[in-house]
């Protein structure tokens, strides 16, 4: 055909591949896929693995970082989102209906905790915080409508670590959809699914993409049905993510082992430093002896993690000049990236919960959360010191 240069200009021509292929994920940067077959692009709107048709549906960079992570947490299939909290809420709207009951972690992170209250406040969805101690609290909570039990693997931000075999199975004998955010541990240190999970959320924007570049979350399912399920939620609700953040992504989770050692390792030598620290109170990681959970942490995890949380004598006033007078270390609201951060949870992350859910949460006024960076574990703890002192 005999084209005008405005018409070529439009149609440019896609190079294929026929005896190579690209070492890295390509970005698929494109929202529309163009078909020969009609009943092709039907097919494929209407089921996320007959192809791609449109990118809020499915991308083939966006599948690449869904196999990808549903590989490493052992799921079936995953759904990536626009952010953490797009996969938050889509487990939690994909299953609750309007009278449904929750059983949820009484520690939880805040955007979680707020989620939860508008499904209360806007449709009903009742919600029942445990402590997440005993197993037994999910037999007493239980109710004819309960539908969901919903934890975190590492609570957010005071590092509690549920037993997850045994509440999961709780769960399970009582009918109900166990739903973990693994964020905290990732999955190179648990694989909820493998405890006995049926739904595992991710906040990508942490450790899985690793570099504070990009906002994005994931869901992996356990089996193929709840799976489909939550394909169609999700597109539905338009929560999908950019081709760009999936790439992104990709090229973050290449390093996650390199990066989780060193996180761990920084995490375990600053909570032991600031455990004998006169300015501190009380030091929250899993890692350490005293912990409430240690012994758990010891069973379900491969190590302790990059957060370490602690409380600073002195309350909010002491949390406020301690953050002011980091020079290293960044002021900011997320964690899980390269570089080391801190905020105080009850002013920021958590602002959402009142003085009893805050308590509830082990949160005080003075408590601090420190996102441990893959630094130097010496030029942190300077850091550190000199902002305690």
């Amino acid at each position: 055909m005999d084209q005008h240069p405005a018409t070529r200009v439009v149609h440019q021509h896609t190079p294929a591949l026929p005896t190579s292929r690209p070492i890295s994920v390509p970005i698929y940067q494109a929202s529309n896929f163009a078909f020969d077959d009609p009943d092709a692009l039907a097919d494929a709107l209407n089921a996320p693995d007959q192809g791609f048709a449109y990118s809020r549906y499915a991308n083939p960079t966006t599948r690449a970082l869904e196999e990808t992570v549903a590989a490493l947490e052992g799921g079936a299939a995953a759904v990536a989102t626009a952010s953490g909290m797009g996969a938050i809420c889509s487990a939690l709207m994909g299953v609750l209906r309007s009278g449904d009951h929750v059983i949820a972690h009484s520690c939880l992170y805040g955007g979680t905790y707020a989620a939860l209250t508008y499904l209360r406040e806007h449709y009903g969805v009742e919600v029942s915080y445990i402590p997440g101690e005993d197993p037994a609290e999910v037999a007493r909570a239980v109710r004819p409508n309960t539908k969901m039990l919903y934890l975190e693997t590492i609570t957010n931000p005071v590092t509690r670590v549920v037993d997850l075999p045994a509440f999961a199975a709780a769960g399970k004998q009582a009918g109900l959809l166990t739903v973990v955010d693994n964020t905290f541990a990732t999955p190179l240190l648990c694989r909820p699914i493998e405890h006995g999970a049926d739904v595992v959320v991710h906040s990508v924007t942490k450790y899985l993409g690793g570099h504070s570049d990009v906002t994005a979350g994931i869901l992996v399912f356990a089996d193929q049905e709840r799976y489909r399920h939550g394909w169609h939620h999700t597109m539905e609700m338009g929560a999908a993510i950019d081709p760009f953040a999936a790439w992104l992504t990709l090229r973050g989770i290449q390093t996650l082992a390199l990066r989780m050692r060193q996180h761990c390792a920084n995490a375990g030598r600053i909570a032991s430093l600031l455990d004998a620290h006169p300015a501190v109170e009380a030091v929250h990681y899993p890692g350490l002896p005293t912990h409430p959970d240690h012994e758990v942490a010891k069973r379900l995890l491969s190590d302790f993690g990059g957060i370490v949380t602690f409380d600073l004598a002195g309350g909010r006033d002491a949390g406020y000049r301690f953050t002011k007078g980091l020079r290293l270390v960044k002021l900011a609201a997320s964690l899980g990236g390269v570089e080391s951060m801190t905020l105080h949870p009850a002013s920021t992350t958590h602002r959402q919960l009142d003085a009893d859910a805050l308590r509830a949460a082990g949160i005080g006024e003075g408590t601090i959360r420190l996102s441990i960076g893959i630094e130097h574990v010496d030029d942190l703890w300077s850091d550190l010191d000199q902002a305690l002192a």
